[in-house]
């Protein structure tokens, strides 16, 4: 079996990075590079080929019609994330999924070897997988499995199936499976980068996912809509919506300019079930506003809402609690689709019943509000007002620093920390944003580090966190923010002292 090699750091990194669109006839020489680090790459060589079969994908397979269909209806649409090594196991886990679990749609997680280029290291988990008959990957290795299993999968379901990873580099993981099949694509320059991985520049993420949406965007160019979703949680741990948002934005518009003609901006829920509404209200706006700024009007915007990312629960009954309490959020934020957890989380990887139990749960909570009028409030109203204040404030501090390029202006804000993202193992980011729950549960800044905010703001969230101090009886301290991450997992949503 050939190793791993390094496709060439590319032909672009002799390129200043920029926000323009990858030109054709430098995409297409640029490929062979890519396609050659891993021998199942030359499965997806023939573009021709891969467009003719995506047109042949029945409707009700196609990831951006679904969503399409599900804005149109106000519907909330149901997505697990499941994802194991073999390729009879995936199909017979995502069958389950979809026929037990009522899934609107359907994942394929893709595994920790895949996602960090290791394709040796996947194929011997492959190997050692299929001599003791089970999954011992903590995903699909879809590389490996190359385009030809990939289409396996889809001919054998009835639902629109999505990639999810996690990959800095997903160059040759898009290549194949999107000529496998795969009609959606979650992840992005930043968001599968800072916090993900500790060492890659920000230059490179950014620079190999302008090469994976130029990719979908020639596959626009004729005629298959690809789904991009860049990925909202983040750390997943306590992301004020303010940064969350502006990633999704940045990352979006970034996507729209090589091509990408379907989005879907994402959020990680807080807790706070107004602030959580009021996020997707302020995201829905604003991504809409700037892609027609930057003339991308044309693009279908789309959201998903992420239940829970934090600890949960051991007991299963709480889990399940937090699992409603994450569906209820997300039918009252209108979002496109939520993401589904699983009663298990709290105890690693879940069983297929579990994951199952975890979308049905889901399911009786989003039937039982479908009907029901939206979450109209004041203290919605105010925290969309204050989170799309906020956001703008990153977004343009983000395009004052690039002179007006998005991707210049990203890699320059944070190293300027005018963009962070608190939590991350990414030496990219400043990591000096604190953020802490106010009185409410609110996800707010004890730390703003140098984001771009006016006094007015910093005031606002200082005055909230003191007020919650005076209630508990304790000093504002960093104890606060320990006691917050560990909240859920011990039955409450603020680390109130007992």
């Amino acid at each position: 079996m050939k190793g791993n090699k390094t496709p060439s750091q590319n032909s672009k990194a002799t390129v200043e990075l920029q926000n323009k669109k990858i030109p054709l006839n430098d995409f297409l020489t640029m490929r062979p590079a890519v396609l050659d680090v891993w021998p199942a790459g030359r499965e997806a060589s023939r573009l021709e080929e891969a467009f003719a079969y995506h047109q042949n994908i029945p409707e009700r397979k196609r990831f951006h019609l679904s969503l399409q269909k599900a804005e149109k209806t106000q519907t909330t649409l149901a997505q697990p994330r499941a994802g194991v090594c073999l390729v009879d196991e995936h199909i017979r886990l995502l069958n389950y999924l979809q026929n037990e679990g009522e899934a609107d749609l359907l994942p394929t997680t893709i595994d920790s070897y895949t996602r960090q280029n290791r394709y040796d290291e996947a194929q011997k988990g492959i190997e050692e997988s299929r001599k003791n008959g089970r999954s011992l990957l903590n995903g699909f290795p879809a590389v490996n499995h190359g385009v030809k299993a990939c289409r396996a999968i889809i001919e054998a379901l009835e639902k629109p199936v999505e990639v999810r990873h996690g990959t800095p580099d997903a160059r040759l993981l898009s290549e194949i499976t999107l000529a496998g099949g795969f009609t959606s694509l979650e992840g992005g320059g930043i968001s599968y980068n800072i916090p993900y991985s500790k060492n890659v520049p920000l230059e490179k993420s950014i620079a190999d996912w302008q090469y994976v949406d130029r990719l979908v965007g020639f596959y626009a160019e004729n005629g298959v809509i690809i789904n991009r979703e860049p990925f909202g949680p983040l750390t997943g741990t306590l992301v004020p919506p303010c940064i969350s948002n502006a990633v999704a934005i940045i990352e979006g518009l970034l996507a729209a300019e090589q091509g990408v003609r379907d989005i879907t901006v994402g959020y990680g829920q807080c807790g706070n079930i107004y602030q959580d509404a009021a996020a997707i209200v302020s995201l829905r706006q604003l991504c809409r506003q700037y892609l027609e700024r930057f003339g991308y009007g044309d693009v279908c915007l789309s959201t998903v809402f992420h239940q829970w990312m934090g600890g949960f629960p051991i007991e299963e009954a709480k889990a399940f609690a937090v699992i409603a309490w994450g569906t209820t959020a997300a039918a009252f934020s209108r979002s496109t689709k939520v993401i589904t957890k699983s009663p298990h989380e709290a105890m690693g990887i879940p069983t297929a019943e579990a994951n199952v139990n975890g979308l049905r749960a889901t399911r009786q909570i989003l039937n039982m509000l479908k009907s029901q009028q939206s979450l109209d409030s004041a203290l919605i109203e105010r925290e969309a007002g204050l989170i799309t204040r906020e956001t703008t404030a990153l977004l343009e501090g983000t395009l004052r620093l690039g002179d007006g390029d998005l991707a210049q202006g990203t890699v320059r804000a944070f190293q300027a920390g005018v963009l962070d993202i608190p939590f991350a193992p990414s030496r990219a980011a400043h990591g000096s944003v604190v953020p802490v729950r106010d009185l409410h549960g609110a996800v707010r800044f004890l730390d703003f580090g140098a984001l771009p905010f006016d006094e007015e703001i910093k005031t606002f969230h200082r005055e909230v966190i003191a007020e919650r101090a005076k209630t508990e009886r304790r000093a504002v301290s960093f104890q606060m923010v320990t006691d917050d991450i560990y909240a859920v997992s011990k039955g409450r949503l603020v680390g109130a002292p007992k």
